[in-house]
């Protein structure tokens, strides 16, 4: 790992907890704790301030889309939330920004039917929520759905299953981003994969 990197994990009403949270944890150990160069972690959503999950809880949006610093990396998560996304013209057209641009895209659950939706999984790999495979395969019939996948790394874009596999998807962007030893010191430190006694 090099140069300094920005992650922006995008907030939304009825986004699934886990699908941001889960990813983030992971995210930001390595960045507090083990990357060797800087990692700059941040929130960003449609406007600055409070978002209600799809559990209730309530998360904080640091930035809106204008004012977001340049990521390098985009988490998309999950969610009912996501049924508004998929059908939200400008939103669709910032992530197809964001992916001209050269940002990383990589979503959690049902974040990657937002994803096909805006057309960037077309002619891809992707995987999703088990339940929702047949619906990512409707928007776009182009679509290699693997939904026994935990995460499906294409490149320029990755995709995960449902909400725990966003953890798992985590782990391999540290393992991408940095090296395979900072991804298993990220593990030990969050007792990831641990046996139970």
């Amino acid at each position: 790992m090099g140069s300094s990197l920005t992650v922006g994990v995008f907030v939304f009403e009825d986004a699934e907890e886990l699908d941001v949270v889960g990813p983030w944890e992971v995210l930001g150990f390595w960045a507090a704790h083990v990357a060797t160069a800087p990692v700059r972690l941040v929130t960003v959503g449609r406007e600055e301030g409070w978002v209600r999950c799809a559990k209730g809880l309530r998360l904080g949006v640091d930035h809106d889309l204008a004012a977001a610093p340049a990521l390098d990396v985009l988490i998309h998560p999950g969610g009912d939330g996501t049924r508004v996304l998929t059908k939200d013209s400008a939103h669709l057209d910032w992530l197809t920004q964001l992916h001209d641009q050269g940002v990383l895209l990589a979503s959690v659950c049902t974040g990657s039917l937002v994803l096909a939706a805006a057309g960037l999984l077309k002619g891809r790999s992707a995987t999703t929520h088990r339940d929702f495979a047949g619906k990512l395969a409707a928007i776009d019939d182009t679509i290699d759905v693997r939904a026994t996948d935990r995460y499906v790394d294409d490149g320029d874009i990755v995709t995960s299953a449902g909400v725990s596999a966003g953890i798992d998807m985590a782990f391999h962007l540290v393992e991408r981003l940095d090296s395979a030893e900072a991804a298993a010191e990220v593990r030990q430190g969050t007792q990831y994969d641990c046996p139970v006694s």
